[in-house]
């Protein structure tokens, strides 16, 4: 296993890793939507979080060597599905076709109150096993 950091996202916020590198896989932490640069949400609007988080994401796949268009899965979570619509345009402006697979759920509550977090994982061009 490699562990992954950059200073382009969020420092972890407890004992993991922002990402682990195992095989030709890059397996993402939940990204809360933090501004690397503040160091705290810049919005409280749902949109701007999940923006945020997909951000992080993709910051932590590009120090992994790969990037949004090699993604092969996510976990959504959310505090409000009713914003799930809104939620769901600005993470499609994240991705083409073929879209990555996705789980979301509605939770009653996430880290520092956040109400997005999303994890990730995906193929690492170039290694085994990747697409």
């Amino acid at each position: 296993m490699k562990a992954i950091s950059t200073t382009a996202a969020p420092a972890a916020i407890g004992p993991y890793s922002q990402a682990i590198i195992h095989g030709g896989t890059l397996y993402v932490s939940g990204q809360l939507p933090i501004d690397p640069v503040i160091g705290s949400f810049s919005s409280e609007d749902p949109a701007e979080q999940i923006r945020q988080c997909l951000a992080n994401i993709a910051a932590i796949a590009k120090a992994a060597g790969t990037d949004m268009a090699h993604c092969l899965k996510t976990t959504v979570l959310v505090s409000d599905l009713s914003r799930f619509a809104e939620i769901n345009a600005v993470y499609a402006s994240f991705f083409s076709e073929p879209f990555p697979a996705r789980a979301t759920f509605e939770v009653s509550r996430l880290p520092k109150d956040a109400q997005v977090e999303i994890e990730a994982v995906f193929a690492l061009p170039g290694q085994a096993g990747s697409a």
